[in-house]
């Protein structure tokens, strides 16, 4: 299994983009383009919680596991 993220569909949904969640979270632009593309690696609490807050969503809704194929 395989940790991935909805971070590109909740923005999409909120009409988002990079700048904005890094200016209305604090979060760097670096950190969020790597969740956005799918490159990182790890997560921080901080992060989850920080995005959950501003989409309003459970950890669910931005994190999910995918079988590797």
């Amino acid at each position: 299994m395989i940790v991935k993220n909805n971070l590109r569909v909740l923005m999409a949904q909120h009409k988002m983009n990079i700048k904005d969640v890094h200016e209305k979270t604090g979060l760097s632009r670096t950190t969020i383009s790597k969740l956005y593309n799918e490159e990182s690696t790890k997560i921080g609490m901080d992060t989850i919680a920080a995005l959950c807050t501003l989409f309003n969503c459970d950890v669910n809704e931005l994190l999910y596991l995918e079988k590797e194929s």
